[in-house]
């Protein structure tokens, strides 16, 4: 996941015991993540777009240690002077860094040195937020900001680890199955929902938190439209897949089909046949698939393939948060990264078809928008402006955040994004006419 990086008015910053209480929080919930692994799970790098954990432990301490301790405590020592040039992402205005496809290289620092420097510095932050009240207010900003991209470190750790695991022949779990089995009724039937068209106001306008590229809210227009009122399931994905969807040219765009060839794509990423039933890998291990559930890990591709064989579309990133603030939906009824579920759940069978779910949390929903700067946008001046105006090509908008995601750091303005062919994230879809 790229992170947009942008300062916050100060008049949205908590007091400084609350930032101190969050700061502690969030840290803890970055270990409590990588508990479960053996310290040759975090060195691991299966493909450019995981980064190995133990080089998330590092880089979220890096943001710390560059952008608020040395900048802010005119004192302070850097743990190691190495690690700059270790940790740092794409920081162009920090210096040079190791290349991202070579992270998995790293063998050293050991993981144990990992942590003390989370250890050192979380020390210092600490001192340093005991005295935020009388530090300038944009250290409140840059702090708040760096626990939010620490909460994306977070998700891309949940996925991250998940791939990572996958690439094992023995298939190991990273927790234990629930002992209760999943729930296999049904899900509800889909439903439509209707929204009229006209001109509507997008973007943030609120007083917390936001990332640069939700800003500058405008006025947009839409036609008439209806969306599905809950997820594309996986047992409905699962008729495409046996209606021959994977070998048929005419559900998909000319790019997706040289990919799905060229890669010999069959399903969905995680999926396998054995013995006529369907499994996935899932931070369980291997898993008989949930047909209740919601499709995921899928590419963009996958989602537009799946909408033309239904004779439907995907929605625009408009559509999805005019529909999201018509339907107010609840964070509460999502599933985020704080369940430990670590997967999309079912729709409950007596969900109201007059409402709209799943909105937040579960699954990451494509939709048919490329990720563009809003009308008016302005990229942020020095590296806090690097992490995402530079990306504003070539790549689709997604929306709702999933069940990797810190049920706080979600909210209907927020902007993902990912190339067309990306599926390692928890990525699904939502159908639109």
């Amino acid at each position: 996941m790229a992170v947009s990086l942008a300062p916050t008015p100060a008049s949205a910053m908590v007091s400084a015991a609350s930032l101190l209480e969050r700061y502690q929080a969030v840290r803890q919930q970055t270990a409590r993540l990588c508990q479960p692994l053996l310290p040759e799970d975090t060195v691991v790098q299966p493909m450019i777009d995981v980064s190995p954990p133990k080089w998330h432990l590092a880089h979220t301490t890096w943001f710390f240690e560059t952008m608020l301790l040395r900048e802010y405590q005119p004192d302070y020592s850097v743990f190691h002077p190495d690690y700059a040039y270790l940790f740092n992402s794409y920081y162009n205005s920090l210096g040079s860094r190791v290349n991202r496809a070579d992270r998995g290289t790293l063998s050293r620092p050991a993981l144990a040195d990992v942590y003390r420097y989370r250890a050192y510095v979380d020390e210092h932050m600490q001192r340093l937020l005991g005295r935020a009240a009388e530090l300038p207010e944009s250290f409140a900003t840059v702090c708040e900001l760096g626990l939010q991209h620490e909460q994306q470190h977070q998700e891309l750790l949940v996925t991250d680890i998940k791939y990572i695991l996958s690439t094992s022949p023995l298939t190991p779990a990273y927790l234990p199955a629930p002992t209760t089995p999943p729930a296999t009724q049904p899900a509800p039937p889909a439903a439509w929902l209707t929204v009229p068209g006209g001109v509507y106001r997008i973007g943030y306008e609120g007083d917390g938190f936001c990332f640069d590229n939700e800003q500058a809210p405008h006025e947009t227009y839409v036609a008439d439209f209806e969306l599905q009122n809950r997820l594309v399931t996986n047992g409905e994905f699962l008729q495409f897949v046996e209606a021959g969807g994977y070998h048929d040219f005419r559900y998909w765009l000319g790019e997706g089909w040289d990919l799905v060839q060229r890669e010999h794509w069959q399903a969905p990423l995680y999926w396998m046949q054995k013995e006529g039933t369907w499994f996935r890998f899932t931070h369980h291990g291997l898993q008989p698939v949930n047909m209740a559930a919601p499709v995921t890990h899928i590419s963009f591709y996958e989602a537009d393939a799946y909408a033309n064989w239904a004779g439907l579309r995907l929605p625009t990133e408009q559509e999805w948060e005019i529909a999201a603030r018509r339907f107010n939906p609840d964070t509460s009824e999502g599933t985020f990264v704080e369940s430990e579920l670590y997967d999309p759940q079912p729709l409950a069978p007596d969900a109201d078809p007059t409402q709209c779910h799943q909105l937040l949390g579960d699954c990451w929903e494509w939709t048919y928008s490329a990720y563009h700067a809003y009308p008016g946008y302005e990229r942020a001046a020095g590296p806090l402006g690097e992490y995402n105006g530079k990306f504003m090509i070539n790549q689709l908008v997604l929306r709702g955040g999933s069940c990797a995601t810190p049920e706080s750091h979600i909210r209907p303005t927020y902007r993902n994004f990912f190339h067309a062919d990306k599926r390692w994230q928890f990525t699904g879809i939502r159908l639109a006419r």
